[in-house]
């Protein structure tokens, strides 16, 4: 565990990654309790990922994780061969993730009161930021005169910058008046601690819960999805998008224009043009 530990060290993993990666090492030791970590085999992992599966009923995500810590284990530590199964990595499904309205996303921003979490929210949709970014934000991050926030060491250890709306930037600084903030932009219980991650995300929910829109399939990562789709519908071109949500590659950023309502709603549908012409094109309004 100890050299697994000191090898993520050499790479850009995260510390939550690590943590869960170190996590699913020990799960795979503790399965097989007879057998030396060093004496495990290919074929034992796959077993076990087919308990997870079919006796523990995990989720696919969960079992993507725990082959990803056997990968690293085995290729760097044990120096050993391991593929991982490809049944886990299936075609793309094509899925579109959630979106909010703008509608919603300021019913949700409203309807928290406690000016330090409305304002943590209201930073989310304002810069596209991601969770543990956001959790890291630390003041000194916050460029007033540039009117730019510097995200740093993001994900895959790369540093980007957003833009810092004049709007935020008049609630951050009520924000700062009254909770005197030291270090991270949002402390946790004891200042100089960063917030939890968990909390932010519990902050989220419970307002979701109480507007009635918990059943829509909405998360920390819709507000996320929510920022890029409209930004996109405000004239934000993909490449500009691309850089402000920190994306790798375009491709995850094309998502956006599949998620634009508004480009929907200015193409002109040919099946009206067809009605127009041929003078077919009344509708009973009492039919819908």
């Amino acid at each position: 565990m100890q050299r697994t530990s000191d090898l993520f060290a050499l790479g850009e993993y995260s510390e939550g990654t690590k943590r869960n990666y170190l996590q699913e090492l020990r799960y795979l030791f503790a399965h097989y309790p007879d057998t030396r970590p060093s004496q495990l085999t290919e074929k034992m992992a796959v077993d076990y990922l087919i308990y997870l599966a079919k006796t523990l009923q995990c989720s696919k995500v969960k079992t993507k994780m725990a082959t990803q810590s056997f990968s690293f284990f085995f290729k760097h530590v044990l120096k050993k061969e391991y593929h991982s199964p490809k049944v886990l990595y299936g075609a793309h499904s094509g899925k579109l993730p959630a979106v909010m309205s703008m509608e919603e996303v300021s019913q949700v921003i409203a309807s928290i009161k406690n000016l330090k979490h409305r304002t943590l929210l209201s930073l989310v949709y304002s810069t596209g930021i991601r969770l543990q970014e956001l959790c890291n934000l630390k003041i000194e991050h916050v460029d007033s005169t540039q009117m730019i926030i510097k995200i740093i060491a993001g994900k895959g250890k790369k540093d980007r910058i957003v833009p810092l709306s004049p709007a935020i930037l008049s609630q951050l600084r009520i924000y700062f008046l009254q909770y005197k903030p030291q270090v991270y932009l949002f402390n946790g219980s004891k200042n100089g601690i960063r917030y939890s991650p968990r909390t932010v995300q519990h902050i989220l929910s419970k307002a979701l819960l109480e507007l009635g829109l918990n059943n829509k399939d909405y998360s920390f990562h819709t507000l996320r999805h929510s920022f890029g789709t409209h930004a996109y519908d405000n004239g934000a071109d993909l490449l500009t998008i691309q850089h402000l949500m920190g994306h790798q590659h375009l491709s995850q950023t094309i998502q956006y224009l599949h998620l634009s309502t508004k480009r929907l709603s200015t193409v002109i549908n040919p099946f009206d043009v067809l009605m127009a012409l041929t003078g077919d094109d009344k509708i009973n309004d009492d039919l819908w």
